[in-house]
């Protein structure tokens, strides 16, 4: 069975990608595909429900309708079509494109605010485009126009229709985008404008709830990093978007008392019932990322066949390991093909099921760094507004004004450094930590995602660590009522561990190092992933903390991970253990157990991550100078070990050449090279 088609790629406002039919194309196949296209530009546009220029909107449809009847006209009455008549019909087919693309962006939902703030420059592209359907109609040659005495006639109503057609933003729309600037300018001097005001412009625009505000400010967010990514930080767009976002937030966070999950006063549109059919023989474990177990919203393609999420498979790759993850086989290329199928068939599950695939948000990763300073003293304005109430609402409200609260902390914190430090300023991180105590199992996810967003801003880090978090922090990975805030928990103490002194801190408190090194041991992938990285941390920059790793039982957790059916985790497990070994007791540890000093050996052969090798390596010869010449010489009768330590020197990385090396002069102790710190490609996943 043929799956649904998948959504087009979003495309940019006010971007009109028209194509020109090609100059061999029969008039007659291009009559007909004309006849579609404007029987499609005529009946998809609802002008009634558009948030702006309503009455041109509503000229263009009248035009495509009329030009639909001609069109029909002339397939009736014409026996054949002269051949120079495709230059007129492919300039019509072009404008027709055009006009498709204006009027979708017109009632582009998420894009209401925008369309009205912009419906001058809708309004002059709209009179463009009519101006080239005039123009084409008055080129056609007369045996097109000529067909019959009816199509004569409504081929002079169309460029009638055409030409003189008044495009222009509606009353209603210059008096409501005023009143957008009025509340802008409020910001500007920190005054909060007027609800009522704001509720009136949220209904010109048809923006009626949590959700559909929600989409409004998912829109803008995506223009702005798209826009900055490009390198457009001096864009004069970013201050009125970033403006509108401010303004979208304000009303979400104080207008609506009431979070709808996505469902919204329109409900989502059912499935076709052919793909109602097919969606209930899917298995939606086929569309998770073997990686991460995550539903695959950016599935790609690899030389091997196999689909992965590309966030997840560049993290992969990035890491050093050239191999497919679920067949081993080596990849001789680092291209990824988008799947179209399979997101066309994970958007049709997720619409199924009430849910919009939102565009994939690590592809903005770079841009978010760019946005720790507001677009204009507007975005900046608001924003304060909006981060002030929720910490009143953090600290004063009723519990479901709290749970509001915590879920706009973690939406708001998610993708924008200066709304983190509004956050901070505003004092909203003691109140997440004293949140994290709350009976309501979702308060406490949304209380530590927002705590884990801010962590990864320095004032965030201080202000959590002088609040003092670190204990509840640490409490929330062992007992949060949710297994994904416990996941969440572990990766605050990894932002925490860029800090030696932090690292210090949290090595202090008994249970730290032993709670991570259970949820190593017990976690599920991301717990474990998220364990191990902030293990690394505090070994690589706190003091004492090998001991009580190696005490918790860090070397059997890591160990079990060797070799594993999930490279990444075993990359990271070698990396701590050659950590633990640069002390004498986590070196003593390892070499307790001969199974594992043989599985490590295996592993230096069979990795094909060569930072992997690398820290295999350092951990070999960690071994070697803790425990002398005893063990020299176990490892030299090792099978495989000298093979593979000569194609680390001769392929191996800038660190793993000279512990190879010394590997092989066991007999001159002396020329051991200094330990340098290890580097590690750790990400939280």
């Amino acid at each position: 069975m043929t799956p649904p088609p998948p959504p087009p790629p979003r495309r940019r406002m006010l971007a009109m990608p028209a194509v020109c039919p090609c100059e061999d194309i029969s008039p007659g196949t291009l009559l007909a595909s004309l006849a579609t296209l404007s029987a499609d530009v005529a009946a998809g546009c609802d002008v009634d429900r558009l948030p702006a220029l309503r009455g041109g909107a509503g000229v263009a449809v009248r035009v495509a309708g009329l030009l639909r009847e001609f069109l029909e006209e002339v397939r009736w009455a014409a026996a054949e079509l002269p051949g120079g008549s495709v230059l007129g019909m492919s300039e019509l087919h072009v404008a027709l494109q055009k006009m498709r693309f204006l009027l979708e962006d017109c009632g582009r939902k998420g894009a209401r605010m925008w369309a009205l703030m912009n419906a001058e420059a809708v309004a002059s592209e709209l009179r463009v485009v009519l101006g080239s359907v005039a123009t084409a109609m008055d080129v056609l040659p007369a045996g097109v126009v000529a067909a019959s005495d009816d199509a004569r006639e409504l081929a002079a109503l169309v460029s009638q229709q055409a030409w003189r057609a008044a495009v222009r933003p509606d009353e209603e729309d210059s008096r409501e985008a005023r009143s957008v600037r009025s509340m802008l300018a409020r910001f500007r001097s920190g005054f909060t404008p007027d609800a009522e005001d704001a509720r009136l412009v949220l209904g010109r625009v048809g923006v009626a709830s949590w959700w559909d505000c929600s989409q409004e400010v998912s829109f803008l967010e995506a223009e702005m990093l798209e826009r900055v990514e490009a390198g457009g930080e001096n864009d004069n767009d970013l201050v009125l978007i970033s403006g509108l976002m401010a303004f979208l937030l304000y009303c979400r966070v104080v207008l609506f008392d009431r979070i709808d999950y996505g469902k919204a006063d329109e409900a989502a549109p059912a499935p076709a019932p052919r793909a109602a059919s097919y969606l209930a023989r899917i298995n939606p474990e086929g569309l998770q990322c073997p990686i991460t177990l995550e539903l695959m919203t950016d599935p790609v393609t690899l030389a091997t066949g196999q689909t992965y999420d590309r966030a997840s498979i560049k993290r992969w790759v990035k890491s050093g390991c050239r191999t497919c993850p679920v067949t081993g086989e080596k990849l001789r290329s680092a291209d990824f093909v988008p799947n179209v199928a399979v997101r066309g068939i994970v958007e049709q599950l997720l619409l199924s099921n009430g849910v919009s695939l939102h565009e994939p948000s690590s592809k903005h990763r770079c841009a978010v760094d760019k946005t720790a300073s507001p677009f204009g003293a507007a975005a900046a304005g608001g924003a304060r507004l909006a981060v002030a109430f929720l910490v009143s609402k953090l600290c004063r409200g009723t519990p479901e004004e709290q749970k509001k609260a915590t879920y706009e902390c973690r939406k708001l914190s998610k993708r924008n450094v200066f709304h983190r430090a509004c956050l901070v300023d505003a004092g909203a991180v003691p109140w997440l930590l004293h949140l994290l105590s709350s009976p309501d199992a979702s308060v406490q996810d949304n209380a530590v995602a927002g705590l884990l967003n801010l962590s990864k801003h320095p004032a965030g880090r201080r202000a959590l660590v002088e609040a003092g978090g670190l204990g509840l922090i640490v409490d929330a990975v062992s007992v949060a009522a949710k297994v994904e805030a416990q996941q969440n928990a572990a990766a605050i103490l990894f932002y925490l561990s860029s800090d030696a002194g932090y690292c210090d801190e949290i090595s202090r408190i008994p249970e730290a190092i032993p709670t991570l090194v259970r949820l190593v041991r017990e976690g599920a992938y991301r717990g474990r992933k998220n364990a191990l990285v902030s293990l690394y941390g505090v070994l690589q920059r706190g003091a004492g903390g090998h001991g009580r790793a190696v005490s918790a039982g860090a070397v059997a957790a890591l160990a079990s991970l060797l070799p594993g059916d999930r490279d990444d985790l075993a990359n990271d497990a070698v990396a701590l253990l050659a950590r633990l070994a640069e002390q004498p007791a986590g070196a003593a540890a390892v070499l307790s157990s001969s199974a594992l000093v043989a599985r490590l050996v295996d592993f230096l052969g069979a990795s094909a991550s060569r930072s992997a090798k690398d820290h295999c390596a350092a951990l070999l010869a960690s071994l070697c100078r803790h425990g002398g010449d005893a063990v020299v010489a176990l490892l030299g009768k090792t099978p495989g070990l000298m093979p593979s330590l000569y194609a680390l020197i001769a392929d191996g990385g800038a660190q793993g050449r000279p512990r190879c090396s010394a590997r092989r002069r066991p007999h001159c102790p002396r020329r051991w090279p200094r330990r340098r710190p290890a580097t590690v490609s750790f990400e939280i996943v």
